[in-house]
Formats: structure tokens, C-alpha cells, sequence
């Protein structure tokens, strides 16, 4: 990552660092006992660089979401091109080619019943805006007692208020805010594994819970397949087909989560799409803009639509300032035609000819790096399991790594790896080169083999 700009002094950096010290406040930590924070002075590639020169691989894709790496060209000159014409534009009563073109490319890729694109500002608000049409919709059909949600234990949704009332109550930051919180039923994780069958006794106490509370759950809503920030979980398919028969002989919707798998992470364009089945309601985010602006959707069905509509007051009470947002939008066509563009032939990482499109091709041969590279942390002992679907790579420590001990040893050997909890994981960029994804790897099982942090 070459450049003629001069590098900026310690003291820069210094002076960078006392002011982020004093007065910015980073997610989930504390004012009082700051976490260090690494300033980072321009990123390209897969590659952050320090404001003090040092390079770091990027496992993480900024949280899940920069698929195309960092400073794209072709991402860039949408912003520019975008940046011409207009950066921002109301929603309410106008539109715009960038905004048409996003939902046009949604519904063609998302699930075929899914036909009417909500767009909104991020993922949280579009777990809300889920969460408020699943209620419009009881209501016009003329359920109005159901008023709660069915979901998942280890699951994630988002930190706003009904986004968080349905994220795992013991990880989820229920007991600081129980008083105030909505009340939502919970079945257990599931617990068969991915690529494993559903037994009538692994679903049973989720559909003891439909049939009890049937008359008081407007909808499920789960992320498919994979349970992201609540555990880094990866369940049946089996048991995903099974949970949406269930919401079918129960008159529940089901919305799919999908801000954290969808666009490909899993394998699969859509996580839900390893069981063949279609939600009601569909979230997407993050990746949604390839990482460069907040944007996110909300999808439905024409049913849910035009129930919501046909009722009263006659329209889906909801409109953020930003939803539509023309700069966003554009980026997130750019996105979507960069990830999807076809190949009628590839080569996978084994070299074999294959017809898969070049993204699919390409999420194989991260899987098959991630799986290769972690599962020699088998052998440490502090290690419980090694999990790899897609481009996610998990390993799970029998107890939680420091955080600020295990950050910096990353960070030493040239790699941005960002752990929670008992989690170790990698979701790099989807241009990752195999000799990066090996260096991530290998970090990975350097610092999980040195002694206890």
C-alpha cells in the first residue's frame, strides 16, 4: 500500500489518540477503563495500514460487511458518479434511478415471493421495521392479541429495543434493560448441526411453543442457518424447513434475518436457501453496500404487503430520514452487480472445472483455506471445537480469551482477528488471496498456542 503522503509523526498520532481517549466512545466499552484502540490511516485490498505504517491482514471485513475489500475501484467510482448528480434525496414522494434499481435487484435475487422492498438505514432498524410489519399484519387480518415473537436462544437481531427483545436473554443485555423490554417467547438453540438431519425430539419444545402461544405470536424470526453474535452457530437445514411448516399451520409469519448471511457469506446467495425454503419477511444489511455506506432492506411478500395496506390507517407506518439514501443506493447496485458477475465456467481451488458462478467458487475455496488452516487448532488444549461454513471460520475456546491480551498478540503478528466471548473467528473479505488467508490462519493458531492470556 504505496503512497507519496507523508507518514504523520508520533506526535500526530499521540494527539489522535488522547482526543479518541477523552471523548469517543467505541461500541460496548467503558469511558472509564478504555480498551486500546489501534488508529488506522487508509485501508486498501484486505490490508488496514496503522497510522504508524504497520499493514494488518483484515479477518473481519469490518464486521462482516466490506465483501469486496476496502477502496474498490469500481465502488468508488459509484460513489463519484453518484456524488454528481446527488448525494441525498427525501423518500416521501420522490425516487430516483439508484433506489428503483436496488429493489429491481432484490427482488430478482432474494427468494421469488418476495416481491416489496422496505429500504432503511441499518440493520437494526430493519430487524424493527420486520418486527412492525409482522404486527400491521396480525392486526389487519384481525389478530390483535398477537403482539409477541417466537425466536431462538444464542441468536442476535441488533441492540434496539425490539431488536434486542429478541436476542439471546442471557447474552443479549436483558438483565440491565428486563424492566422495559417487550416479552417474547424462546426456544431453545437448535441443536442439530448443520448437514444434520432434524429429529421430532430436536424440534419438539419450539413447536410446544407455537401451538401453546399460537393465538399471541405475530411471527418467528431467527437468522438462518447460522446464529452470528450469539454464538457463531450453525444448525440444520432440516430444522429450518421444519420451523417454517410450523409458522405455516399456525397462520405465524417467519422473517429471516439474514443482515449477517446474506450475499453470499454461507455459501449460499441467501443463508435461507440451503433449506429451500422462503420467508415471509426478509432482513439484509452489512454487505448490503459492500461495506461503504449504512444502508439496509426489509422485504415482503406481496401477501404481507398488501394485507399491511388494504387495512387501517391504509399504509406501513414507518420512514426514516435516510431510507432510499441515492449515494447508498448506488454503491449497493455497484455491490450486488460486482459480487454477482456470471461465469458459465470456473475454476475452483482444487482446479477441477466447475459451473459455479465465480462469488460461489470463491466462498469454496475460502471454506476449504478456513478448514485446512484452523482444524490445527484441534490440538491445543484450550481449544473445545472448530466449526467452518462458507467464509466463516469459528474456532471455540473451552473459556473466554482476554480480550486485550489476545487483540494485541494479533495485532503483533500483522493480522486484524477481533474475538468475543469464547470465540476466535474469522469472515475476511471475499478477495482474500489464499496466501492472506493463510497468514490469518496461521496467526490464529500462533497466538491460540502460546501460553494463557
Amino acid at each position: 500500500m504505496s503512497t507519496n503522503e507523508a507518514s504523520p509523526s508520533n506526535a500526530e498520532i499521540e494527539r489522535l489518540l488522547a482526543i479518541d481517549r477523552a471523548h469517543a466512545w467505541h461500541p460496548y466499552t467503558s469511558t472509564i477503563d478504555r480498551d486500546p484502540v489501534y488508529p488506522v490511516r487508509r485501508a486498501r485490498g484486505c490490508t488496514l495500514e496503522l497510522m504508524d505504517g504497520r499493514p494488518l491482514i483484515d479477518g473481519m471485513a469490518s464486521w462482516w460487511c466490506v465483501i469486496h475489500g476496502y477502496n474498490h475501484p469500481l465502488l468508488n467510482q459509484a460513489a463519484r458518479d453518484q456524488l454528481e448528480q446527488m448525494a441525498h434525496l427525501m423518500f416521501g414522494g420522490l425516487t430516483h434511478a439508484p433506489a428503483v434499481g436496488l429493489v429491481e435487484r432484490l427482488v430478482r435475487i432474494t427468494p421469488e415471493p418476495l416481491q416489496q422492498v422496505f429500504l432503511c438505514d441499518s440493520g437494526s432498524v430493519a430487524v424493527e421495521v420486520a418486527m412492525k410489519m409482522a404486527l400491521q399484519y396480525q392486526q389487519a387480518i384481525g389478530q390483535r392479541k398477537r403482539v409477541r415473537f417466537l425466536t431462538l436462544r444464542s441468536g442476535y437481531h441488533g441492540d434496539t429495543f425490539h431488536a434486542m427483545s429478541v436476542c439471546d436473554p442471557v447474552t443479549g443485555m436483558h438483565h440491565l434493560f428486563n424492566q422495559v423490554l417487550p416479552r417474547q417467547f424462546f426456544a431453545p438453540a437448535p441443536t442439530p448441526r448443520f448437514g444434520e438431519p432434524c429429529s421430532d425430539a430436536e424440534i419438539a419444545e419450539f413447536e410446544r411453543l407455537i401451538e401453546t402461544h399460537r393465538d399471541e405470536i405475530a411471527a418467528v424470526i431467527l437468522e438462518p442457518i447460522v446464529q452470528g453474535a450469539g454464538g457463531m452457530r450453525f444448525y440444520s437445514a432440516e430444522y429450518l424447513q421444519r420451523v417454517r411448516a410450523l409458522c405455516d399451520a399456525h397462520g405465524v409469519l417467519l422473517i429471516a434475518d439474514e443482515i449477517a448471511t446474506g450475499f453470499g457469506r454461507t455459501g449460499e446467495l441467501f443463508a435461507c436457501e440451503h433449506a429451500g425454503i422462503s420467508p415471509d419477511i426478509m432482513t439484509l444489511g452489512k454487505a448490503l453496500t459492500g461495506g461503504y455506506l449504512t444502508s439496509a432492506a426489509t422485504l415482503a411478500t406481496d401477501q404481507v404487503a398488501h394485507t399491511i395496506s388494504s387495512a387501517e390507517p391504509g399504509a406501513f407506518m414507518h420512514g426514516p430520514t435516510f431510507m432510499g439514501n441515492p449515494l447508498a443506493c448506488a454503491i449497493a447496485n455497484a455491490s450486488i452487480d460486482l459480487l454477482l458477475n456470471p461465469s458459465t465456467e470456473n475454476r475452483s481451488s482444487t482446479g477441477s472445472a466447475t459451473n459455479q458462478p465465480v462469488w460461489q467458487a470463491k466462498i469454496a475455496g475460502i471454506e476449504q483455506l478456513l478448514q485446512s488452516g484452523l482444524e490445527q487448532c484441534l490440538s491445543l488444549p484450550g481449544v473445545a471445537e472448530v466449526r467452518v461454513l462458507g467464509a466463516i471460520g469459528v474456532v471455540e475456546m473451552k473459556q473466554p480469551v482476554a480480550m486485550r491480551e489476545i487483540q494485541r498478540r494479533f495485532v503483533e503478528r500483522g493480522v486484524w482477528v477481533r474475538p468475543f466471548g469464547r470465540l476466535v473467528y474469522l469472515m475476511p473479505p471475499f478477495i482474500i488471496s489464499d496466501e492472506e488467508l493463510r497468514r490469518l490462519t496461521a496467526a490464529v493458531v500462533e497466538v491460540l498456542a502460546e501460553p494463557a492470556f
